[in-house]
Protein backbone atom coordinates (compact mmCIF):
# COMPACT_ATOMS: atom_id res chain seq x y z
CA UNK A 1 0.00 0.00 0.00
CA UNK A 2 2.71 2.69 -0.27
CA UNK A 3 0.52 4.86 -2.60
CA UNK A 4 -1.62 4.95 0.29
CA UNK A 5 1.46 6.30 2.04
CA UNK A 6 2.05 8.63 -0.71
CA UNK A 7 -0.90 10.12 -0.12
CA UNK A 8 -0.31 10.85 3.19
CA UNK A 9 2.76 12.51 2.64
CA UNK A 10 1.93 14.79 -0.65
CA UNK A 11 2.55 17.99 1.76
CA UNK A 12 5.79 17.21 3.16
CA UNK A 13 7.87 16.45 0.18
CA UNK A 14 7.87 16.01 -3.40
CA UNK A 15 6.52 12.60 -5.08
CA UNK A 16 7.59 11.61 -8.70
CA UNK A 17 5.21 9.36 -10.75
CA UNK A 18 7.75 8.09 -13.52
CA UNK A 19 7.32 6.16 -16.46
CA UNK A 20 3.64 7.30 -17.70
CA UNK A 21 2.32 8.16 -20.83
CA UNK A 22 1.07 11.88 -20.35
CA UNK A 23 -1.63 13.14 -21.82
CA UNK A 24 -1.03 17.07 -20.81
CA UNK A 25 -3.90 17.90 -22.74
CA UNK A 26 -2.44 21.44 -23.44
CA UNK A 27 0.30 20.01 -25.07
CA UNK A 28 1.58 16.63 -27.06
CA UNK A 29 1.48 12.84 -25.16
CA UNK A 30 4.79 12.28 -23.44
CA UNK A 31 5.72 8.75 -23.93
CA UNK A 32 7.84 7.32 -20.48
CA UNK A 33 7.00 10.48 -18.77
CA UNK A 34 7.74 12.44 -15.44
CA UNK A 35 5.23 14.20 -13.59
CA UNK A 36 6.98 15.71 -10.17
CA UNK A 37 4.02 16.65 -7.20
CA UNK A 38 4.77 18.87 -4.46
CA UNK A 39 2.27 20.50 -2.04
CA UNK A 40 -0.70 19.71 -3.71
CA UNK A 41 0.74 21.34 -7.09
CA UNK A 42 2.09 20.17 -10.56
CA UNK A 43 6.19 20.84 -9.91
CA UNK A 44 7.37 19.55 -13.45
CA UNK A 45 6.10 17.25 -16.18
CA UNK A 46 7.44 16.20 -19.39
CA UNK A 47 10.01 14.08 -20.31
CA UNK A 48 13.91 14.39 -19.36
CA UNK A 49 12.86 16.09 -15.93
CA UNK A 50 14.80 15.67 -13.13
CA UNK A 51 13.78 14.18 -10.14
CA UNK A 52 14.19 16.66 -6.86
CA UNK A 53 16.77 15.47 -4.29
CA UNK A 54 14.77 13.50 -1.58
CA UNK A 55 11.27 12.74 -3.69
CA UNK A 56 9.62 9.87 -3.30
CA UNK A 57 9.53 7.50 -6.51
CA UNK A 58 6.33 6.25 -7.72
CA UNK A 59 6.64 3.87 -11.29
CA UNK A 60 3.70 4.17 -13.17
CA UNK A 61 5.50 2.13 -16.36
CA UNK A 62 2.21 0.90 -18.60
CA UNK A 63 -0.13 3.27 -17.47
CA UNK A 64 -1.51 6.10 -18.77
CA UNK A 65 -1.86 9.79 -16.82
CA UNK A 66 -4.37 12.07 -17.66
CA UNK A 67 -5.68 15.55 -16.18
CA UNK A 68 -8.74 15.37 -13.64
CA UNK A 69 -11.76 15.06 -15.25
CA UNK A 70 -13.79 18.28 -15.06
CA UNK A 71 -17.50 17.32 -15.04
CA UNK A 72 -19.66 20.65 -15.83
CA UNK A 73 -23.50 19.45 -15.14
CA UNK A 74 -23.58 17.33 -12.46
CA UNK A 75 -26.46 16.24 -9.57
CA UNK A 76 -24.53 13.90 -7.36
CA UNK A 77 -24.70 14.86 -3.34
CA UNK A 78 -27.76 13.57 -2.52
CA UNK A 79 -29.47 17.03 -2.10
CA UNK A 80 -33.21 17.75 -3.37
CA UNK A 81 -32.22 19.50 -6.81
CA UNK A 82 -35.88 20.86 -7.69
CA UNK A 83 -37.58 23.51 -5.65
CA UNK A 84 -40.70 24.90 -6.89
CA UNK A 85 -40.59 28.42 -5.08
CA UNK A 86 -41.24 30.72 -7.77
CA UNK A 87 -40.36 30.22 -11.54
CA UNK A 88 -37.05 32.75 -11.16
CA UNK A 89 -35.26 32.12 -8.17
CA UNK A 90 -31.94 33.28 -8.38
CA UNK A 91 -31.45 33.55 -4.71
CA UNK A 92 -31.29 29.98 -4.39
CA UNK A 93 -27.86 28.05 -3.69
CA UNK A 94 -27.43 24.50 -4.75
CA UNK A 95 -24.97 24.71 -1.76
CA UNK A 96 -27.24 24.03 0.43
CA UNK A 97 -28.47 20.91 -0.40
CA UNK A 98 -25.18 19.66 -1.11
CA UNK A 99 -24.04 16.25 1.69
CA UNK A 100 -20.69 16.26 0.74
CA UNK A 101 -20.34 12.70 2.59
CA UNK A 102 -23.04 11.13 0.30
CA UNK A 103 -21.78 7.74 -1.36
CA UNK A 104 -22.08 9.09 -4.55
CA UNK A 105 -19.22 11.94 -4.50
CA UNK A 106 -17.07 9.12 -3.76
CA UNK A 107 -18.35 7.18 -6.69
CA UNK A 108 -17.88 10.18 -9.03
CA UNK A 109 -14.45 10.11 -8.24
CA UNK A 110 -13.96 6.24 -9.21
CA UNK A 111 -14.68 7.37 -12.72
CA UNK A 112 -11.51 10.12 -12.45
CA UNK A 113 -14.15 13.37 -12.16
CA UNK A 114 -11.96 15.87 -9.30
CA UNK A 115 -14.04 19.11 -10.48
CA UNK A 116 -17.88 19.29 -10.91
CA UNK A 117 -20.58 21.84 -11.79
CA UNK A 118 -22.98 20.71 -9.51
CA UNK A 119 -26.21 22.09 -10.44
CA UNK A 120 -30.18 22.79 -9.71
CA UNK A 121 -32.29 20.93 -11.78
CA UNK A 122 -34.29 22.32 -14.79
CA UNK A 123 -37.80 22.30 -13.60
CA UNK A 124 -37.75 26.55 -13.36
CA UNK A 125 -36.80 29.04 -15.46
CA UNK A 126 -34.12 29.93 -13.15
CA UNK A 127 -33.54 27.02 -10.63
CA UNK A 128 -30.65 28.63 -8.80
CA UNK A 129 -26.68 29.21 -8.14
CA UNK A 130 -24.85 26.11 -9.12
CA UNK A 131 -21.45 24.78 -6.85
CA UNK A 132 -18.00 24.48 -8.85
CA UNK A 133 -16.68 21.81 -6.06
CA UNK A 134 -13.18 20.52 -6.03
CA UNK A 135 -13.74 16.79 -4.89
CA UNK A 136 -11.19 16.45 -2.05
CA UNK A 137 -11.97 14.92 1.08
CA UNK A 138 -14.12 17.29 2.72
CA UNK A 139 -15.95 17.63 6.26
CA UNK A 140 -18.89 20.16 4.61
CA UNK A 141 -19.58 21.60 1.57
CA UNK A 142 -17.80 24.99 2.03
CA UNK A 143 -14.56 23.30 2.04
CA UNK A 144 -14.98 22.06 -1.51
CA UNK A 145 -16.34 24.99 -3.06
CA UNK A 146 -14.18 27.09 -5.66
CA UNK A 147 -14.60 30.47 -5.75
CA UNK A 148 -13.73 33.77 -6.88
CA UNK A 149 -13.92 37.26 -5.64
CA UNK A 150 -16.70 39.66 -6.46
CA UNK A 151 -15.28 42.35 -8.06
CA UNK A 152 -16.79 45.90 -8.82
CA UNK A 153 -19.86 46.52 -8.60
CA UNK A 154 -20.99 44.15 -6.83
CA UNK A 155 -18.33 44.24 -4.19
CA UNK A 156 -19.62 43.20 -0.81
CA UNK A 157 -18.23 43.38 3.00
CA UNK A 158 -16.10 40.75 3.99
CA UNK A 159 -17.76 39.68 7.32
CA UNK A 160 -19.09 36.50 6.36
CA UNK A 161 -18.19 32.89 4.91
CA UNK A 162 -16.47 32.44 1.78
CA UNK A 163 -19.68 31.76 -0.38
CA UNK A 164 -20.95 35.43 1.05
CA UNK A 165 -18.09 37.05 -0.10
CA UNK A 166 -16.96 34.95 -3.90
CA UNK A 167 -18.90 33.59 -6.76
CA UNK A 168 -18.66 30.30 -6.23
CA UNK A 169 -20.28 28.82 -8.88
CA UNK A 170 -23.02 29.78 -11.89
CA UNK A 171 -26.55 30.10 -12.47
CA UNK A 172 -28.72 27.68 -13.72
CA UNK A 173 -31.40 28.50 -16.64
CA UNK A 174 -33.66 26.48 -18.60
CA UNK A 175 -35.68 26.25 -21.55
CA UNK A 176 -38.04 23.87 -23.30
CA UNK A 177 -40.53 21.29 -21.81
CA UNK A 178 -38.70 20.89 -18.43
CA UNK A 179 -40.16 24.21 -16.55
CA UNK A 180 -43.86 24.74 -18.78
CA UNK A 181 -47.27 23.37 -17.23
CA UNK A 182 -46.26 21.78 -14.09
CA UNK A 183 -49.63 23.55 -12.71
CA UNK A 184 -48.07 26.99 -12.57
CA UNK A 185 -46.57 29.44 -14.97
CA UNK A 186 -45.12 29.28 -17.49
CA UNK A 187 -47.28 27.24 -19.66
CA UNK A 188 -45.39 27.89 -22.89
CA UNK A 189 -42.60 29.13 -24.28
CA UNK A 190 -43.34 32.73 -25.05
CA UNK A 191 -44.12 32.84 -21.60
CA UNK A 192 -40.78 31.33 -20.55
CA UNK A 193 -39.09 33.53 -22.43
CA UNK A 194 -41.10 36.56 -21.36
CA UNK A 195 -40.17 35.48 -17.72
CA UNK A 196 -36.53 35.04 -18.10
CA UNK A 197 -36.32 38.59 -19.69
CA UNK A 198 -38.01 40.35 -17.23
CA UNK A 199 -35.61 39.02 -14.65
CA UNK A 200 -32.69 39.71 -16.19
CA UNK A 201 -33.58 43.13 -16.58
CA UNK A 202 -34.58 43.25 -13.33
CA UNK A 203 -30.84 43.04 -13.19
CA UNK A 204 -29.78 45.88 -15.51
CA UNK A 205 -31.95 48.22 -13.68
CA UNK A 206 -30.91 47.07 -9.68
CA UNK A 207 -27.20 47.66 -11.02
CA UNK A 208 -28.24 50.81 -12.42
CA UNK A 209 -29.40 52.16 -8.97
CA UNK A 210 -25.70 50.63 -7.46
CA UNK A 211 -24.86 47.54 -6.23
CA UNK A 212 -27.78 46.07 -4.45
CA UNK A 213 -28.02 44.78 -0.98
CA UNK A 214 -26.14 41.26 -0.05
CA UNK A 215 -29.00 40.72 1.99
CA UNK A 216 -31.65 40.94 -1.12
CA UNK A 217 -30.82 37.54 -2.59
CA UNK A 218 -32.82 37.29 -6.12
CA UNK A 219 -31.17 40.88 -6.87
CA UNK A 220 -27.65 39.97 -6.15
CA UNK A 221 -27.72 36.72 -8.26
CA UNK A 222 -29.85 38.60 -10.61
CA UNK A 223 -26.61 41.20 -10.54
CA UNK A 224 -23.88 38.60 -10.74
CA UNK A 225 -25.44 37.31 -13.78
CA UNK A 226 -25.98 40.31 -16.03
CA UNK A 227 -22.43 41.96 -14.54
CA UNK A 228 -20.55 38.54 -16.16
CA UNK A 229 -19.41 37.39 -12.77
CA UNK A 230 -21.99 34.64 -12.72
CA UNK A 231 -21.68 32.38 -15.84
CA UNK A 232 -25.42 30.76 -16.90
CA UNK A 233 -25.69 27.13 -17.74
CA UNK A 234 -28.73 26.97 -19.66
CA UNK A 235 -30.85 23.99 -20.33
CA UNK A 236 -31.58 23.63 -24.01
CA UNK A 237 -32.56 21.24 -26.63
CA UNK A 238 -34.41 22.26 -29.63
CA UNK A 239 -33.65 24.70 -32.27
CA UNK A 240 -35.52 27.38 -31.26
CA UNK A 241 -34.86 27.10 -27.58
CA UNK A 242 -31.26 27.85 -28.49
CA UNK A 243 -31.96 30.88 -30.51
CA UNK A 244 -34.17 32.40 -27.73
CA UNK A 245 -30.89 31.77 -25.45
CA UNK A 246 -28.72 33.38 -27.83
CA UNK A 247 -30.80 36.67 -28.05
CA UNK A 248 -31.00 36.80 -24.33
CA UNK A 249 -27.45 37.07 -24.91
CA UNK A 250 -27.31 39.16 -27.53
CA UNK A 251 -29.48 41.63 -25.33
CA UNK A 252 -27.96 41.55 -22.11
CA UNK A 253 -24.61 40.72 -22.51
CA UNK A 254 -24.66 37.41 -20.19
CA UNK A 255 -21.93 34.54 -20.06
CA UNK A 256 -23.75 31.64 -21.29
CA UNK A 257 -22.90 28.06 -21.59
CA UNK A 258 -25.57 25.60 -23.65
CA UNK A 259 -26.09 22.64 -22.07
CA UNK A 260 -27.30 19.22 -23.94
CA UNK A 261 -27.88 20.86 -27.00
CA UNK A 262 -29.49 17.87 -28.67
CA UNK A 263 -30.25 19.65 -31.85
CA UNK A 264 -26.90 21.34 -32.33
CA UNK A 265 -26.08 19.95 -35.61
CA UNK A 266 -28.71 21.79 -37.16
CA UNK A 267 -27.74 25.34 -36.27
CA UNK A 268 -23.91 24.26 -36.38
CA UNK A 269 -23.34 27.95 -38.47
CA UNK A 270 -25.06 30.06 -35.74
CA UNK A 271 -23.65 28.77 -32.93
CA UNK A 272 -20.41 29.30 -34.52
CA UNK A 273 -20.64 32.99 -35.87
CA UNK A 274 -19.91 34.23 -32.20
CA UNK A 275 -18.60 30.88 -30.58
CA UNK A 276 -20.72 29.92 -27.39
CA UNK A 277 -19.39 27.14 -25.62
CA UNK A 278 -21.50 23.94 -25.98
CA UNK A 279 -21.62 21.18 -22.86
CA UNK A 280 -22.64 18.11 -24.25
CA UNK A 281 -24.20 15.31 -23.60
CA UNK A 282 -24.02 11.64 -24.96
CA UNK A 283 -26.91 8.79 -24.57
CA UNK A 284 -26.35 6.20 -26.89
CA UNK A 285 -29.94 4.39 -26.18
CA UNK A 286 -32.90 5.51 -27.60
CA UNK A 287 -36.02 6.77 -26.17
CA UNK A 288 -36.33 9.46 -23.99
CA UNK A 289 -38.19 12.98 -24.20
CA UNK A 290 -39.74 14.32 -27.27
CA UNK A 291 -37.48 17.16 -27.13
CA UNK A 292 -34.48 15.05 -26.88
CA UNK A 293 -35.05 12.67 -29.75
CA UNK A 294 -32.74 14.32 -32.57
CA UNK A 295 -30.03 14.22 -30.16
CA UNK A 296 -27.25 13.19 -32.77
CA UNK A 297 -23.47 11.87 -31.27
CA UNK A 298 -21.95 13.42 -34.17
CA UNK A 299 -22.80 16.91 -32.12
CA UNK A 300 -19.11 17.44 -30.82
CA UNK A 301 -17.80 16.69 -34.29
CA UNK A 302 -19.69 19.53 -36.23
CA UNK A 303 -18.86 21.58 -33.30
CA UNK A 304 -15.60 21.20 -32.85
CA UNK A 305 -14.99 21.53 -36.88
CA UNK A 306 -16.67 24.91 -36.45
CA UNK A 307 -14.60 26.29 -33.78
CA UNK A 308 -17.20 25.76 -31.31
CA UNK A 309 -16.11 25.29 -27.55
CA UNK A 310 -17.10 21.48 -26.93
CA UNK A 311 -16.95 19.75 -23.11
CA UNK A 312 -18.97 16.70 -22.50
CA UNK A 313 -21.00 16.34 -18.91
CA UNK A 314 -22.50 13.02 -17.10
CA UNK A 315 -26.36 15.06 -16.12
CA UNK A 316 -25.18 12.44 -13.18
CA UNK A 317 -27.46 10.11 -12.35
CA UNK A 318 -29.00 10.20 -15.68
CA UNK A 319 -25.35 9.24 -17.01
CA UNK A 320 -23.08 7.71 -14.74
CA UNK A 321 -20.14 9.39 -13.67
CA UNK A 322 -18.38 6.48 -14.17
CA UNK A 323 -18.58 6.05 -17.22
CA UNK A 324 -17.76 9.91 -18.07
CA UNK A 325 -14.52 9.05 -20.39
CA UNK A 326 -16.88 6.57 -22.65
CA UNK A 327 -18.63 9.88 -23.80
CA UNK A 328 -15.02 11.01 -24.90
CA UNK A 329 -14.89 8.18 -26.56
CA UNK A 330 -18.05 7.77 -28.49
CA UNK A 331 -18.02 11.13 -29.88
CA UNK A 332 -14.90 10.01 -31.31
CA UNK A 333 -16.31 7.14 -33.12
CA UNK A 334 -18.74 9.71 -34.27
CA UNK A 335 -15.99 11.87 -36.19
CA UNK A 336 -14.51 14.10 -33.53
CA UNK A 337 -10.62 14.05 -32.73
CA UNK A 338 -9.02 11.90 -29.72
CA UNK A 339 -7.20 15.19 -28.64
CA UNK A 340 -10.83 17.17 -29.06
CA UNK A 341 -12.50 14.68 -27.00
CA UNK A 342 -10.02 14.46 -23.90
CA UNK A 343 -9.68 18.06 -23.96
CA UNK A 344 -13.67 17.71 -23.70
CA UNK A 345 -14.03 16.43 -20.53
CA UNK A 346 -10.76 18.40 -18.78
CA UNK A 347 -9.22 21.38 -20.13
CA UNK A 348 -12.19 22.87 -22.16
CA UNK A 349 -15.02 22.22 -19.29
CA UNK A 350 -12.37 24.30 -16.81
CA UNK A 351 -12.63 26.88 -19.14
CA UNK A 352 -16.43 26.77 -18.97
CA UNK A 353 -15.91 27.33 -15.38
CA UNK A 354 -13.30 29.81 -15.60
CA UNK A 355 -10.95 27.66 -13.16
CA UNK A 356 -8.38 26.57 -16.32
CA UNK A 357 -5.74 28.82 -14.35
CA UNK A 358 -6.18 25.81 -11.32
CA UNK A 359 -7.51 22.97 -13.41
CA UNK A 360 -7.51 20.42 -16.78
CA UNK A 361 -4.22 19.93 -18.11
CA UNK A 362 -0.92 18.72 -16.41
CA UNK A 363 0.57 22.27 -16.51
CA UNK A 364 3.10 23.16 -14.10
CA UNK A 365 1.55 25.21 -11.35
CA UNK A 366 -1.91 23.93 -11.60
CA UNK A 367 -3.64 21.82 -8.87
CA UNK A 368 -2.16 18.60 -9.30
CA UNK A 369 -5.36 16.76 -9.55
CA UNK A 370 -4.62 13.84 -12.00
CA UNK A 371 -5.70 10.17 -13.28
CA UNK A 372 -3.68 7.18 -13.52
CA UNK A 373 -5.38 4.85 -16.26
CA UNK A 374 -4.83 1.36 -16.91
CA UNK A 375 -4.32 1.89 -20.85
CA UNK A 376 -5.27 4.53 -23.40
CA UNK A 377 -7.91 7.53 -22.36
CA UNK A 378 -10.23 6.42 -24.90
CA UNK A 379 -10.30 2.76 -24.90
CA UNK A 380 -13.29 1.04 -23.38
CA UNK A 381 -10.54 -1.73 -21.74
CA UNK A 382 -9.03 1.21 -20.33
CA UNK A 383 -9.90 1.68 -16.39
CA UNK A 384 -9.28 4.51 -14.05
CA UNK A 385 -6.93 2.72 -10.83
CA UNK A 386 -6.20 5.85 -9.22
CA UNK A 387 -7.94 9.19 -8.94
CA UNK A 388 -5.43 12.29 -7.08
CA UNK A 389 -7.04 15.67 -5.94
CA UNK A 390 -4.14 18.14 -4.85
CA UNK A 391 -1.55 15.48 -4.74
CA UNK A 392 -3.89 13.32 -2.49
CA UNK A 393 -5.42 10.27 -3.38
CA UNK A 394 -9.11 10.15 -2.76
CA UNK A 395 -9.80 7.18 -4.59
CA UNK A 396 -8.01 3.77 -5.24
CA UNK A 397 -9.27 0.91 -7.05
CA UNK A 398 -6.61 -1.42 -5.74
CA UNK A 399 -8.57 -1.42 -2.16
CA UNK A 400 -11.86 -3.74 -1.15
CA UNK A 401 -13.49 0.03 -0.63
CA UNK A 402 -12.13 1.15 -4.32
CA UNK A 403 -13.40 -1.85 -6.20
CA UNK A 404 -17.16 -1.36 -4.77
CA UNK A 405 -17.43 1.90 -5.44
CA UNK A 406 -16.18 0.84 -9.00
CA UNK A 407 -17.65 -1.40 -9.43
CA UNK A 408 -21.13 -1.18 -7.55
CA UNK A 409 -24.91 -0.91 -9.18
CA UNK A 410 -25.63 2.20 -10.87
CA UNK A 411 -26.22 5.39 -9.28
CA UNK A 412 -29.31 5.81 -6.92
CA UNK A 413 -31.40 8.29 -8.35
CA UNK A 414 -33.49 10.05 -4.80
CA UNK A 415 -34.88 12.88 -6.57
CA UNK A 416 -37.83 11.71 -8.47
CA UNK A 417 -37.84 15.41 -10.80
CA UNK A 418 -34.41 14.60 -12.12
CA UNK A 419 -35.75 11.33 -13.58
CA UNK A 420 -36.00 13.67 -17.08
CA UNK A 421 -34.45 10.64 -19.05
CA UNK A 422 -32.39 11.71 -22.60
CA UNK A 423 -31.08 15.22 -21.39
CA UNK A 424 -32.23 15.20 -17.93
CA UNK A 425 -31.39 18.27 -15.94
Amino acid sequence: MMWAWLALSAHAAPVAYVGATLHPVDGPVVEDGVLVVEDGKILAAGTGVVVPAGASVVDLSGRHVIPGLVDTHSHVGGGGYNDALKPVQPGLSVIDTIDVSHESVQRVRAGGVTTANVMPGSGKLMGGQTAYLKLRDASTVDDMLLCTPRTEPLEVPDDGPLRRTHVCGGMKMANGTNPQGAGSDPKSRMGAAFLQRTALAEGVEALADGPPDAHDLDALGLAEVVSGQRTVHFHTHRTDDIATILQLRREFGIDVVLHHVSEAWKVVDILAADPVPCSLIIIDAPGGKQEAQQLALHNGALLEQAGVPVAFHTDDPITDSRLFLRSAGLAVRAGMSPEGALAAVTLVPAQMMRLDDRIGSLTPGKDADFVVLSGPPLSVWSTVEQTYVEGVAVFDRRTEEGQRLATGGAPEVTDPDLLHAHGGD
